[in-house]
């Protein structure tokens, strides 16, 4: 008998975990073997359990799902990661596949869909929308070089859209544990990078590209 496929969720939302594995129940060679609610409870889990293949939210609330995927996928190798979000593939899909994701999701995405991509991670594959594959060929074929925010460090990005759903810099500091200092240099290398003056383009810009979701 085929030894099942042991999945581990990280997301810090019960109902999009129970979600997850309603839609997983499609598949019986798949198994949800672990369930976290954090980043340190995902590493905890990865220490004392096999899993052949991780579900992973970006939003986490003790640090960002790409800073978790780099660790994990230094740390644990022979694992593959997708990465299921609530944001658009315009804004974390491209920097996700060059840390090493097995691919990426949208929460609105169909059970088929999920179960796909899981057995094409599995199977150490590569799950890549249509839409994606399109950009990634145009980058490859030497087309447009993407948009602004790509010039974007991960980092930066976080904070370009913080400012630009308009937390002010001190709450930003406070929430990523930088000090007001610290923020105010990543706002003035955002602007610089982006050709832009103030925080109002930077909100226009960000609700133009869908960034604020």
């Amino acid at each position: 008998m085929t030894r099942p496929v042991r999945i581990l969720l990280i997301d810090d939302h019960t109902v999009a975990r129970y979600g997850l594995r309603l839609m997983l129940a499609g598949a019986d060679e798949l198994q949800v073997a672990g369930e976290a609610d954090s980043a340190a409870a995902a590493q905890q889990l990865l220490r004392t359990e096999p899993f052949d293949v991780a579900l992973l939210d970006i939003g986490l609330p003790d640090k960002n799902g790409l800073e978790l995927l780099k660790q994990v996928r230094e740390q644990h190798p022979a694992l593959a990661v997708l990465i299921v979000s609530v944001y658009s593939e315009d804004i974390y899909a491209l920097r996700a596949l060059k840390l090493g994701a097995s691919g990426y999701l949208t929460k609105t995405c169909s059970a088929a869909s999920l179960i796909d991509a899981v057995r094409k991670a599995a199977a150490g594959g590569k799950y890549v929308t249509p839409s994606l594959l399109q950009k990634l060929a145009g980058m490859l074929g030497g087309g447009p070089g993407g948009v602004l925010h790509d010039a974007l460090t991960d980092r930066e990005l976080e904070i370009f859209r913080m400012i630009a759903s308009g937390e002010s810099l001190v709450g930003i500091a406070a929430a990523l544990h930088l000090s007001p200092s610290t923020v105010t240099t990543y706002r003035a290398r955002i602007l610089d990078k982006m050709d832009m003056k103030s925080n109002a383009e930077l909100t226009r810009y960000g609700l133009d590209h869908g960034l604020l979701g």
